[in-house]
């Protein structure tokens, strides 16, 4: 009769006996009973009832920022990174190769680091050696010479892993080598036969300010009206709105170009078309493939930005674009 009065008494029933020692006995622990008695324990066990503040949304539904960059950082880096460019191509177009130089080989070595986690191996000396003779010879030398070297340096990185590692291994290794080769230092020197041209310096700030025009816009606009994915199994921030936004800077950006290269409207319209286009099928690219390495960034060398392939994934594959739409519509004279 006891025992009944205490269960309808409203207290619980333990479902457990204690020891001489004050432990339960083995084998009555139920799975998620607390067997302490000191409150806090129940306190952390116990999920809370009590009502959220008014207003307040709960933890799991708080709105993730849309931002996903530290702003600050990420605008002075970038503030940096346009007058580094724009210095070098004021004083002397040679600085801006050497400042290219150094962009791509810091690009290549960071995918190197990359492609490590999937144990393949960069040859990382024909890589740097051919990155800086493939834009050295493409800005003196042309077209011709920017497919030459380019060859040279392929043979160069399949012969180095060859002798560096036999079998499935070393045919991996020399893939991603030419990957790497073709990807990085051959698109970027289409940015060389950008600056050999006449008004090189022009053409290559104009280039370089329609990618910027396409990443700002498509990031202001994305932020503050952003609400159809564009896609989303490959990078959930960016939107259609972003996209819109990348097409209306970029062709304002482009429309001025075209003005100072004393050229028709319509190709600054196209090229602030095609831009952000290329460039947004260029960051995908690039996130296709850290998706694959699982990485967030390339890099951390640039704060606010990730890597220096994280800033140059959009342009490399800008660069052919560009520079054959300009020489097409707006030939050197």
């Amino acid at each position: 009769m006891a025992a009944t009065k205490r269960r309808k008494s409203g207290r619980p029933t333990p479902s457990y006996r204690r020891s001489a020692a004050g432990a339960p006995a083995p084998g009555d622990a139920v799975a998620g009973d607390v067997v302490a008695g000191d409150p806090a324990d129940r306190a952390r066990a116990e999920p809370s009832t009590d009502p959220a503040p008014e207003g307040a949304a709960p933890a799991s539904a708080q709105p993730a920022p849309k931002a996903g960059r530290n702003l600050p950082a990420a605008i002075a880096v970038g503030v940096l990174l346009l007058a580094l460019v724009a210095a070098s191509l004021v004083f002397r177009p040679e600085f801006f190769v050497a400042f290219a130089v150094l962009a791509v080989g810091g690009a290549v070595w960071e995918l190197a680091q990359a492609f490590k986690r999937k144990n393949i191996r960069l040859p990382l000396l024909p890589l740097l050696v051919g990155t800086a003779g493939i834009l050295v010879s493409a800005y003196y030398s042309g077209s011709e010479a920017l497919m030459v070297s380019f060859l040279l340096t392929v043979g160069g990185v399949v012969v180095w892993c060859a002798l560096e590692e036999s079998g499935a291994a070393g045919v991996r290794d020399a893939a991603a080598g030419v990957f790497a080769t073709a990807w990085l230092p051959f698109m970027a020197g289409f940015v060389m036969l950008l600056l050999a041209e006449p008004d090189g310096e022009l053409r290559v700030a104009l280039f370089v300010l329609l990618a910027v025009a396409s990443d700002t816009g498509g990031y202001v606009a994305g932020v503050l009206f952003g609400r159809h994915p564009l896609a989303p199994t490959v990078s959930p921030k960016k939107s259609i709105e972003g996209l819109m936004g990348s097409f209306v800077l970029a062709i304002a950006v482009g429309l001025v170009g075209a003005h100072v290269l004393d050229a028709d409207p319509w190709v600054g319209v196209a090229l602030g078309l095609l831009a952000p286009l290329t460039a947004t099928l260029g960051d995908l690219a690039e996130s296709l493939l850290k998706r694959d390495l699982d990485l967030k960034d390339m890099g951390r060398l640039l704060p606010g930005h990730g890597g220096i392939l994280d800033r140059l994934d959009s342009l490399l594959i800008t660069a052919p674009f560009v520079y054959v739409l300009l020489a097409a519509a707006v030939p050197g004279s």
